[in-house]
């Protein structure tokens, strides 16, 4: 009987470890694991990213929307785009174009290349 209880404390520190294993490979994979926290994080990221998305795709669509209903029905919103978008004028006017700012910042050099030729 003296054999058998020596083992009982081997088999059992044994069985803990074991167990202590098992514990820890569960708390790792519910953190790491492909559903685990930090992947739950992620996704709600993504989630809150993608409704502030939304939420500016919907304003732009009201934008647009109103942008719509002004073409359809108010003749100084149509005069409006087509002087500044498109840059029409009325018979008898002249339209001066001044350059961009993004010209000046260009290197003297590359203001000469883009001048037209006289």
């Amino acid at each position: 009987m003296k054999d058998t209880e020596p083992q009982k404390p081997a088999t059992y520190r044994a069985a803990i470890a074991v167990l202590v294993l098992i514990a820890l490979a569960l708390i790792v994979h519910e953190i790491f694991g492909q559903n685990g926290y930090l992947a739950l994080r992620r996704q709600r990221q993504e989630f809150e990213a993608l409704q502030n998305q939304i939420k500016q795709l919907q304003e732009e669509n009201q934008q647009l929307e109103k942008l719509v209903k002004a073409l359809k029905s108010d003749p100084k919103a149509i005069e409006k785009l087509a002087r500044d978008d498109m840059r029409l004028a009325r018979p008898g006017e002249i339209i001066y174009t001044l350059p961009n700012k993004d010209a000046k910042a260009k290197p003297p050099a590359a203001r000469k290349n883009s001048l037209p030729a006289q």
